[in-house]
């Protein structure tokens, strides 16, 4: 019995053995592309300026999710300080048991009148609700049409479920019908796209997909992650900006970006598409209810759009500037002019990263972007501009940019 149990511990640990040996070749593989990742560490709040390990100076922040500048807003901290005096850390439980208190629910009514929408629901990020709302409300009888560039948690949301998957080439609204054609006699046909584009800064082209979703009865959704609370004239998101408020049939988004930079999703929709993902959607029904404090401070950030759009403006203003600096310097940018994501081309994946650490040097933290987040020989920059930037930072941004642009002979 005990030679037995020796062979199964010399079995296990030689197939660990492999198996850390093999994925330790994979990691120096990923090393060798240029393509590792490193994870510096943030020493401050989030915020415009930050401080960095190993670094001796503040930094510019200018790659961070912080579209409205209010991470370490002081309001936004007492919020979340009486919600945790008042309502403690968590409450351990899923919504249907005993997690959903009167707060989850007015979170969930003002989200959805921010939206326009009947109802919503909250997930612990907007990852899972897009990860729990394709398989709950598509089956085998149904098309799911999807552009190619959309956010990996659609992808793997839409693998989930039963319905047909089709991919429409990015921004395409030609391929798009074209595919909305060869779907007649669906039972549903779900057009599925990112409001805007995280990688890239494109915009999609909703006027148009809503048009289409109209001649061929299909049903929109959108995912709001970069949009809902800085993009369009108060900040409602790409449907606003757009023209077609009350055309998109489902979004979904975060709280976990410019609504105070936590975590936490949702999905806003028809009543019954809500009361149904109540009953089947497992990510909502398998996790913990997002924290009561989370709630609170949402809750704040909602008052401060609703009230006052000026930090709308100071984004838009801030990215204008930002993309005309650079592109006066002759740097290539891509996106919309009025999105604050700005990312700036560079292709080859080891440029991007020395790159970015050569603006680290020069005061400013960005990041390099390349294989697998963006495809094969598209490496960049991305840059998000922020409401929390002045325009003096912008400008030094720019400068900064400029200089070491022209050291690795990128620009003229």
């Amino acid at each position: 019995m005990a030679a037995r149990a020796g062979l199964s511990t010399n079995a296990a640990s030689s197939a660990r053995a492999a198996l850390v040996q093999r994925l330790a070749g994979d990691v120096e593989a990923v090393r060798s592309a240029g393509t590792y990742k490193t994870e510096r560490v943030v020493t401050s709040s989030q915020a415009p300026v930050i401080t960095v390990a190993g670094s001796t100076r503040p930094l510019l922040n200018f790659c961070a999710n912080n579209y409205l500048g209010i991470c370490n807003d002081e309001r936004l901290v007492d919020a979340g300080v009486r919600s945790l005096r008042e309502r403690g850390f968590g409450l351990s439980s899923v919504r249907f048991i005993c997690g959903t208190t009167d707060r989850h629910r007015e979170l969930e009514r003002r989200l959805a009148r921010f939206h326009g929408t009947e109802d919503a629901i909250l997930y612990g990020s907007c990852f899972d609700a897009n990860g729990g709302l394709f398989e709950a409300l598509l089956g085998e009888e149904d098309v799911v049409i999807s552009d190619a560039l959309n956010h990996a948690s659609i992808i793997d949301g839409v693998r989930l479920c039963k319905a047909k998957r089709l991919r429409y080439e990015h921004l395409d609204v030609r391929s798009l019908e074209q595919l909305l054609r060869e779907s007649a006699g669906a039972r549903t046909t779900l057009i599925a796209t990112d409001g805007v584009f995280s990688m890239d800064g494109d915009v999609a082209p909703l006027r148009e997909i809503c048009d289409l979703a109209d001649k061929y009865g299909a049903v929109v959704f959108i995912d709001e992650c970069h949009a809902t609370g800085f993009f369009g004239r108060t900040g409602r998101g790409t449907d606003e900006y757009s023209g077609v408020r009350g055309r998109v049939d489902i979004i979904n988004s975060t709280l976990g970006k410019a609504l105070g930079g936590a975590t936490g999703g949702y999905t806003a929709g028809p009543a019954k598409v809500v009361e149904l993902l109540r009953q089947k959607s497992r990510p909502y029904l398998f996790s913990n209810s997002v924290a009561p404090t989370v709630v609170d401070v949402s809750l704040r950030v909602l008052d401060m759009i609703e009230a006052d759009s000026s930090l709308v403006r100071r984004v838009l203003e801030n990215t204008h500037k930002f993309r005309d600096g650079m592109t006066r310097a002759g740097f290539k940018l891509s996106g919309a002019r009025d999105h604050p994501i700005v990312p700036v081309w560079l292709g080859d994946a080891r440029l991007a990263q020395e790159f970015a650490d050569d603006m680290l040097q020069r005061g400013v933290y960005v990041v390099g972007f390349s294989f697998p987040v963006v495809p094969r020989g598209q490496a960049r920059i991305r840059t998000q501009m922020s409401a929390g930037h002045t325009p003096e930072m912008v400008q030094r941004c720019v400068d900064a940019f400029v200089e070491v642009g022209r050291a690795r002979g990128v620009i003229p």
